[in-house]
């Protein structure tokens, strides 16, 4: 793996059914980079980011996320694996019955933080996202922008690596997704790697980075112009 590299994939292949899914897959992602991932239903973009965060392992080829080797990776290590990633999904997972603030804490609560530390840090990134302010609301108060930018939040409270989005703005109207975006772009501006698996070929064209398409086992540069 190389110094600059945070991800990479080395001839990785996943197999469903006798289907190639993924099939000898290279890919990397640069500290500091942006990068789409798009593909049609079915294409392996899912299981792309599984193999990531090491809810799936390959048939063949090897995994390598911020200087660990995800393929051989003990299972007693995966959490260690998992902090060092942002995951940011498309329909929130936000516990419903507990405060903007305490869904943010809870990332911190279960890699045993001090009280402290998971207040001052709760405050900071709410503050990143711009909702300081509804911090004591529950989750069903919130827009469907809201929700997704305490998810960011969320995802970013153990000052993770790299932010992996799984279709981030799938569920929010134009001017809510618009936000997220230039949400997104402020995080990665900081310097901090983002790879979003997305079919908002709108979005992509709107904020033009580096897009890859998964389609029939392979994966492809294309220019977002051509979506």
């Amino acid at each position: 793996m190389s110094q600059r590299s945070v991800i990479e994939f080395s001839n990785v292949s996943v197999t469903y059914d006798h289907r190639p899914v993924l099939d000898n897959i290279d890919f990397k992602l640069e500290n500091g980079d942006f990068t789409y991932l798009i593909g049609q239903t079915g294409a392996g973009k899912s299981s792309f980011l599984r193999l990531i965060y090491r809810d799936l392992l390959p048939d063949s080829g090897r995994v390598r996320v911020a200087d660990m080797d995800v393929t051989n990776l003990p299972d007693k290590k995966v959490p260690y694996l998992r902090r060092r990633l942002g995951i940011v999904f498309q329909d929130f997972q936000l516990l419903p019955d507990r405060t903007v603030y305490d869904n943010v804490a809870f990332s911190l609560q279960v890699t045993g933080e001090k009280s402290n530390f998971i207040k001052q840090r709760v405050l900071e990134v709410l503050g990143m996202v711009g909702l300081s302010h509804k911090r004591k609301n529950m989750p069903e108060d919130l827009s469907g922008g809201e929700k997704q930018r305490i998810v960011i939040a969320r995802a970013l409270a153990n000052e993770p690596r790299i932010m992996l989005a799984d279709e981030p703005t799938g569920n929010l109207d134009p001017e809510a997704s618009a936000s997220i975006m230039e949400l997104l772009k402020k995080i990665n501006n900081r310097g901090m790697a983002v790879l979003m698996v997305t079919h908002d070929y709108d979005t992509v064209k709107q904020y033009p980075y580096r897009t890859l398409k998964l389609q029939r086992g392979k994966i492809h540069k294309v220019d977002a112009k051509s979506l």
